[in-house]
C-alpha cells in the first residue's frame, strides 16, 4: 500500500540521510501502471530482503516526488546510503528490477 498521509511521507534530508540498500517506489493505489507492476517488484524484491522498500503516494503536491523529479508512475529509484544509483520508469521485467537491486546491494 503507497503511503498516503504526507505528514507521514519521509522528507527528502531524511531519504538523503538513509544507510544501506534503499527502494523507493512513486505510484498511486489507482495507476493501472502502478498495479501490474506490484508482481514484479514483490518477485525482485523476495531475492533481496536487506532491501528497504518505501511505497510513496505521488502527485500534485507531493514534494518528494518532485524532488526525486518523478514524472510517470511507477518510477523507481534505487539508492545506497541515499545517493541515487539506479532509476527505473513503468518497469516490465523482474529481471530488470533484480539487476538493479543487485546493483545497490553491491555498490
Amino acid at each position: 500500500m503507497y503511503q498516503s498521509d504526507a505528514a507521514k511521507e519521509p522528507s527528502r534530508a531524511e531519504v538523503d540521510a538513509l544507510a544501506g540498500p534503499t527502494l523507493l517506489e512513486f505510484g498511486t493505489q489507482w495507476c493501472g501502471w502502478c498495479r501490474a507492476a506490484q508482481p514484479l517488484i514483490g518477485a525482485a524484491l523476495a531475492s533481496h530482503p536487506e532491501v528497504r522498500h518505501i511505497k510513496i503516494e505521488d502527485g500534485r503536491g507531493r514534494r518528494l516526488g518532485r524532488s526525486f523529479r518523478v514524472k510517470l508512475w511507477p518510477t523507481l529509484i534505487f539508492l545506497k546510503d541515499g545517493q541515487e544509483l539506479a532509476r527505473l520508469v513503468r518497469p516490465d521485467s523482474t529481471d530488470e528490477i533484480d539487476a538493479a537491486l543487485d546493483g545497490i546491494e553491491a555498490g
